[in-house]
């Protein structure tokens, strides 16, 4: 009779009967069968092919089989293969020891073939439930972890979008209110000025107390450097606008679709948040960012997300320059940001490459980046989210994908690719 579980069977036995007999049972069975005449065969055998059940015989010369199933399950390549053990010893410590050292189950000679059958199919069936079942579970904690990084990268990102536009929304008011009364205040103080000239004119000899009070507060030097503050302040709140713009671009809410955004945009209200980060500290002397941007069409996107990969990579490569501080060697080397854009030959697709000339990443690190809670940041700095959640935003979110190359005490290069068409 066939059965519907067939598998490799190993017999390990040195009695040639005996095999013969086993081996032809489960052959006409349907099972494959391989033979070891001693432990030590069957363990070689093993390092090269792995059988799905094995029949061991208890007591043969070299090492017994309570020796070889303790060296099965002392193997991590072997120790699931379920063991059944084959003996003429039916006493309840020979079948106790047998237990201990992992069989799952004990057949008595002389051999029942229809037992032998039955025990075999048993053990296989629950051998392949048992591995589907740790399939299942793996693949369905393999989703849980999913959606647990989905979830946290929604919370974070909601977060942070919230808190820039509320800043964003902070600053506008007295932005605004200071950029329309700035200019009306410059036509004030030219009227003042054109009011004190023509009394200049009217009274060109004021008396000694006007006199002296002018050369006290030196009218001649603010009627030259008020204008000139002024124009500061107005210059100070075109920056502090440009901010404010950034910190929306930034922040952009996503809708349910990818809409039409150009990336540029996106990159640069990056680099205008993490300005202050670029400038020279305690850390890292300045950090100089170059661009390269090829002509690119808008491209269908999340830019919302999108800008949080932007920072995240960016944020990552100052932290780089930051730890080649901690050596001698890279104190005196100028610290740079390249970041380029291009469009593939086909015009479908976009390239984005941020590259640094930090410490750099060995090839371990570099394998292991993108996994979900890895981290190379010291406890309380690094969540070991930020890549995993840059990979997700662009490969599933935008069907896109992105790379790292990386050489140590050379620097760090990302290229994502994206579709400019979702």
């Amino acid at each position: 009779m066939k059965t519907s579980f067939a598998g490799l069977i190993l017999i390990v036995d040195d009695t040639p009967t005996n095999l013969d007999v086993i081996s032809e049972a489960l052959s006409d069975a349907g099972y494959t069968v391989a033979i070891a005449t001693s432990g030590e065969r069957a363990l070689k055998q093993l390092e090269r092919r792995s059988p799905d059940l094995i029949l061991l015989d208890v007591m043969m010369p070299g090492i017994d089989g309570f020796e070889t199933c303790q060296r099965l399950k002392a193997n991590p390549k072997t120790c699931d293969i379920p063991v059944i053990f084959m003996t003429a010893l039916s006493d309840a410590d020979s079948k106790i020891k047998g237990f201990e050292v992992g069989a799952v189950d004990y057949i008595t000679k002389p051999f029942q073939e229809r037992e032998v059958l039955a025990r075999v199919k048993t053990h296989l069936q629950l051998s392949f439930l048992t591995q589907n079942l740790e399939q299942q579970v793996s693949e369905k904690n393999a989703q849980l972890q999913a959606s647990q990084l989905q979830l946290i990268q929604r919370e974070k990102m909601s977060a942070l979008g919230n808190l820039v536009a509320g800043v964003a929304h902070e600053i506008n008011n007295p932005i605004g209110f200071l950029g329309g009364n700035i200019q009306p205040a410059l036509d004030y103080i030219n009227d003042l000025f054109g009011l004190i000239d023509l009394y200049q004119q009217k009274y060109p000899q004021p008396d000694a107390e006007i006199t002296a009070e002018m050369k006290q507060i030196d009218l001649e030097y603010i009627r030259e450097d008020l204008p000139k503050l002024v124009g500061s302040m107005k210059e100070g709140v075109k920056r502090i606008r440009d901010v404010s713009t950034s910190l929306r671009t930034f922040s952009r809410a996503d809708s349910d679709r990818p809409v039409p955004c150009n990336i540029h945009d996106g990159i640069d209200s990056t680099i205008m948040i993490l300005k202050h980060r670029l400038k020279a500290d305690d850390t890292h002397p300045e950090i100089e960012v170059i661009k390269n941007y090829g002509d690119l069409p808008q491209i269908e996107c999340y830019a919302g997300q999108l800008n949080q990969v932007f920072m995240n990579l960016l944020s990552n490569a100052i932290d780089a320059f930051d730890e080649s501080n901690k050596g001698e060697s890279y104190q005196n080397i100028a610290h740079k940001i390249m970041i380029a854009t291009e469009l593939s030959p086909d015009l479908n697709q976009i390239f984005i490459s941020i590259k640094d000339n930090g410490v750099g990443m060995n090839k371990i690190l570099q394998e292991q980046i993108f996994e979900d809670f890895f981290t190379t940041k010291c406890v309380g700095k690094g969540t070991g989210l930020g890549l995993a959640i840059v990979r997700q935003i662009v490969v599933q979110k935008h069907h896109g994908d992105i790379t790292v190359h990386s050489i140590l005490r050379v620097g760090t290069e990302f290229v994502i690719t994206l579709p400019v068409k979702q």
